[in-house]
């Protein structure tokens, strides 16, 4: 019984802090993280998850963020969309042994005290323009009024309302029937500039309402990522809506409010006004992906991480790192770890609410330096995403406890009080004169879905408090405290 649950137990190191966000990409297009290949049977699916899994929790990390709808098609039985060929490699043919890859991931994601974020691309509509592999009733095939093809893929047009109100629908069908923590959406809204013109005349001609193509395309994603959050808040108030922008908004050539950098933005290129959202509060956290390094000519890291910082409002922000930078790096400053974790420093000198790295299977490719240092120096103790007070900020009631010595160690039994159910608990340990500092993560031993806890290397006169956490991270006042006796 004790070991039900999978508590999260690292070694204590004392200056990573206790709430950050520590989370990793899943991406599944073109099974680029996972499954590692289509056609793998179901209990090879499921396992390669599970070692992904178990891998990022022994290294720290308590969120995924899978990508779950990567081109109109998806990884869960849908009444809309196929099964997506990177399951099975055919598109619309379920998994074998047929079961829910959805409901699997988010039940081993918890079991791990982890948050799972489903990850959608909303408009990204064929990989390959020339070839639609989706059966006659799918979308792509029912309304071609609703699909551009551009640079050699097609996309939902962002500007038709049919077609963004067949995204609400597919997205939130997700929220109503699965149990995730967070809808994610990535930098994929009009799609990069490819050296001509996005071909969206007919549905700016129909809809303009006498605005600039610009104005108006920006005013169609404004829409779209409005209505989603609203829709998601009304149907769970508590699933998060997080947003992983491109990592320039604008330049400052364009804008005096924007980073003195140079290149493509969200604004001018992606018609995607970030800003805009975050000061709206449409999302919950924004996640820019700052994958370039220090010094970089033309979006360097240090200029763009103070420009988000000072830019995220009343949300959170989570820094997204590229770790595939590294994958066959031989110069400076790719070649070693030391970018990433110089990343690392400066975002938490910053201020900001933790990370994302991109993608998960980089750091099987990698040499393991970068997992060890994690582990060892960064993110060596036991972390809780922050809290979000404007979903919910009431606490659950502080558990009572109490501590028994055993031949093997402490033993910690708590009870809940109170009607509000807690989700997990964090125990903390304290020795016989140190002073009591819950805000220290380096008194954590435990994260856990239990009631007990059997604490092996408590010495006499330990000194023990828990207390409870609600789904979205809210900590009740201690419990009381209890010391451990020897048996």
């Amino acid at each position: 019984m004790l070991l039900m649950g999978f508590p999260l137990l690292l070694q204590a190191k004392p200056d990573a802090p206790k709430r950050e966000m520590r989370a990793v990409w899943i991406a599944t297009v073109g099974n680029i993280d996972w499954p590692s290949r289509p056609g793998l049977s179901a209990q090879q699916q499921q396992q390669e998850f599970v070692n992904q899994l178990n891998f990022f929790q022994r290294n720290g990390f308590n969120t995924v963020v899978v990508q779950v709808r990567p081109a109109a098609d998806a990884f869960y039985p849908s009444p809309y969309e196929p099964w997506s060929k990177y399951l099975t490699g055919k598109q619309g043919q379920p998994p074998f042994p047929q079961y829910d890859p959805l409901e699997f991931m988010i039940n081993e994601t918890h079991k791990r005290n982890m948050e799972f974020h489903a990850w959608f691309n909303p408009y990204r509509a064929l990989v390959n323009s020339s070839s639609n592999p989706n059966p006659p009733g799918h979308a792509t095939r029912q309304h071609p009024d609703w699909i551009i093809s551009y640079d050699g893929k097609s996309y939902f047009d962002p500007g038709n309302p049919d077609a963004r109100e067949y995204i609400l629908k597919v997205i939130l069908d997700v929220v109503k029937r699965y149990d995730i923590d967070a809808v994610h959406i990535d930098d994929y809204f009009y799609p990069y500039p490819a050296g001509r013109p996005f071909p969206d005349q007919a549905s700016y001609t129909r809809y303009n309402n006498g605005q600039s193509r610009e104005d108006w395309r920006r005013d169609n994603v404004n829409l779209f990522v409005s209505q989603l959050n609203t829709n998601i808040k009304k149907e769970k108030s508590w699933v998060k809506f997080g947003v992983s922008p491109f990592g320039i908004w604008r330049n400052i050539k364009d804008d005096p409010e924007g980073s003195n950098t140079r290149g493509s933005s969200c604004y001018d290129d992606l018609y995607s006004d970030i800003r805009l959202w975050i000061d709206r509060k449409w999302v919950d956290y924004v996640a820019p992906q700052l994958y370039w390094e220090h010094g970089h000519r033309a979006a360097p890291y240090d200029v763009l991480l103070p420009w988000w910082k000072g830019h995220s409002g009343q949300r959170q922000l989570y820094i997204g790192l590229g770790v595939y930078r590294m994958l066959n790096a031989t110069a400076y400053p790719w070649n070693s770890p030391n970018e990433i974790l110089k990343q690392i420093r400066a975002a938490r000198q910053a201020g900001t609410d933790g990370f994302i790295f991109y993608s998960s299977s980089s750091f099987n490719k990698i040499k393991p330096g970068l997992a060890d240092s994690l582990q060892q120096h960064y993110f060596g103790t036991i972390a809780i995403p922050p809290a979000m007070p404007w979903l919910d900020h009431t606490a659950p009631a502080a558990p009572v406890l109490s501590v028994s010595g055993t031949n093997s160690g402490a033993l910690l039994q708590w009870e809940r009080s109170g009607n509000r159910e807690p989700q997990r608990y964090l125990v903390y340990r304290f020795d016989e004169d140190e002073k009591t500092d819950l805000s220290d993560a380096g008194h954590i031993i435990a994260l856990t879905k239990n009631n007990t806890f059997l604490d092996k290397d408590g010495a006499k006169g330990c000194r023990y408090i828990v207390t409870a956490l609600d789904r979205l991270w809210n900590e009740s006042a201690p419990s009381n405290t209890a010391t451990a006796a020897t048996p």
